[in-house]
């Protein structure tokens, strides 16, 4: 968390600036800027905080009132009044003891500041998470009912909630982004759900790969592009680059971990797959700031670029096998890295609209819903709205809180809300 406390100021950041201007006047509450980025007239939010927060969002239902512990990641908490939704400043990762102790006087400067009370409690429904413990915790301290709520069918919520789509309204949801719990214990990404606030469905979604290493994959996007060709059953050829990155006793002991599912826990994260594809090319092998290895993939996109990898899609699995010995390829021809970012890219739009459009025809479901870290990328978020509403889809994506984890509070308090109004809690 940022210091605002002269004392600890000076001792973390001592070694840092060379003075400090101090006040005798506290400050309350941390509160760090705000981040946006302009897309298509207006702003795409990618951190809600000063100057946004703890402005209301307004939603389509009113009922109990509600705290939402949000993610692990880019934390936000929601709290939640008749038909306002009052989410909190960026909390951040909750990774620690100061960010927990952060957020938890978040949350008691908010009920007193709003004179709100909660009645009903919301959290993700991963076990570890530091805000489910809390959640958790002061449900049974305080006896109130709890609503647990899966990462991504947050994402979607959060979406529709901010553009105030009715409690029975039904979309098709593309929730891509980096992690997120899944109900069958895996690490979820690229997934595709129908359904609404009250439930969804999973269709479709990326095909599993195992992720060597768990977060040591995350720093190093060379180890993923490797899971991905092992996935494939494509060879760890000497001239690629993820492999003139690593050494042959990494990549043995990587290969072993493939091989008998050491600390390799299966994903189908899409940013995971934008991670591998900029390993796979030789825009970046290790990193050192969260989506990094994605952020200069599309930095390197060439717009004038139409081409597309063919990637197969069967209902219900997406495999990207077929991509990847066309990126090979094409790697091995010399062919401008600028010009394979934007055909991956290309590649990832076309997908969603072909799902998108098999969808509708056989579920008879038009709205879509673009939620997840991965639509904080312009070029792809451009790409396909445009597209989608070429093809007669109705898109709805987010302006008032960020795609990526911190509008999962939002999505929470929603599912939560909407349950709670239609009588289906227990």
């Amino acid at each position: 968390p940022i210091a605002v406390d002269n004392q600890e100021a000076l001792e973390r950041l001592g070694s840092l600036a060379d003075a400090f201007l101090l006040h005798d006047r506290p400050i309350r509450t941390r509160c760090d800027d705000s981040v946006v980025a302009a897309f298509q007239g207006d702003v795409l939010l990618l951190r809600r905080s000063r100057g946004y927060a703890p402005y209301p969002v307004e939603v389509p239902w009113e009922g109990r009132s509600i705290l939402a512990g949000g993610p692990e990641l880019k934390n936000t908490f929601c709290l939640t009044q008749g038909a306002n939704a009052f989410i909190s400043h960026h909390i951040g990762d909750m990774e620690n003891y100061e960010t927990l102790a952060s957020f938890e006087d978040g949350i008691v400067h908010f009920e007193k500041l709003f004179r709100v009370q909660p009645e009903l409690l919301a959290y993700d429904l991963h076990p570890d998470y530091l805000a489910t413990r809390y959640i958790h915790d002061r449900a049974e301290r305080e006896q109130l009912p709890l609503v647990g709520v899966q990462h991504h069918h947050a994402h979607v919520a959060a979406c529709m909630a901010e553009n105030a789509l009715p409690p029975d309204a039904q979309v098709m949801g593309l929730s891509f982004d980096g992690t997120g719990y899944g109900q069958d214990g895996a690490i979820w990404g690229g997934e595709v759900l129908v359904g609404g606030y009250a439930d969804v469905e999973r269709v479709a979604h990326l095909q599993y790969v195992p992720l060597p290493g768990g977060d040591a994959a995350i720093r190093a996007p060379w180890r993923t592009a490797l899971a991905w060709l092992w996935q494939a059953g494509l060879d760890w050829a000497d001239d690629l680059p993820p492999v003139k990155e690593s050494h042959e006793e990494q990549r043995q002991i990587l290969l072993s971990q493939l091989e008998q599912g050491l600390n390799a826990p299966p994903t189908s994260s899409m940013g995971r797959l934008f991670d591998a594809v900029a390993a796979l090319i030789g825009v970046r092998q290790r990193v050192n700031y969260e989506a990094q290895a994605a952020m200069e993939l599309e930095a390197l996109v060439e717009h004038a670029e139409d081409g597309v990898y063919p990637m197969t899609f069967d209902g219900e699995i997406i495999n990207p096998t077929q991509m990847f010995l066309a990126l090979i390829e094409d790697q091995r021809a010399s062919v401008p890295v600028g010009v394979m970012a934007a055909r991956f890219h290309n590649t990832i739009a076309a997908l969603s609209i072909e799902i998108c459009g098999q969808i509708r025809q056989s579920r008879g479901v038009n709205d879509v819903v673009l939620s997840g870290g991965v639509w904080q990328n312009l070029s792809l978020l451009e790409k396909c709205v445009t597209l989608l509403r070429e093809q007669g889809h109705t898109v709805w994506i987010h302006r008032l809180v960020p795609p990526n984890d911190g509008g999962i509070s939002l999505g929470q308090a929603a599912v939560a809300g909407v349950r709670d109004q239609l009588g289906l809690l227990d």
